[in-house]
């Protein structure tokens, strides 16, 4: 693997801008009445996921970063419940892909901040 010259070579910051692009693209169909209630907090949270990633990243400290990886985590799980709800409210017919996404992005979040507290735990 290549050295990274920024945190858009990361793989689980890409698999998280696919699944926020995603969002955004299947929330279109959801019904109009909920522009500002589960549809605004799905797309935030789906947008919150590579944003605290990317801020993360230009943190000075790597145990800044952690936390921010912590964050997109937690928007991240957040995001999966606020589908899982729509779904469940057939407001959004088929989110396999979704969940797909976002557990891909959950496996790649959580390696990486392990790698990252190794580092931190090594020194």
């Amino acid at each position: 693997m290549g050295k990274l010259e920024s945190y858009r070579d990361l793989e689980v910051w890409k698999i998280s801008m696919q699944l926020a692009r995603e969002v955004y693209q299947i929330t279109e169909g959801m019904p109009k009445h909920e522009i500002y209630g589960l549809t605004s907090q799905i797309r935030r949270a789906s947008v919150s996921v590579p944003a605290n990633i990317a801020e993360g990243y230009g943190r000075n400290h790597r145990k800044e970063y952690v936390q921010f990886l912590g964050v997109a985590n937690g928007s991240l799980k957040e995001l999966e419940t606020l589908l899982l709800l729509a779904h469940d409210l057939n407001y959004l017919n088929d989110i396999t892909k979704l969940m797909s996404l976002c557990e891909s992005a959950g496996r790649l979040l959580t390696r990486l901040r392990q790698s990252l507290q190794r580092v931190m735990d090594s020194h």
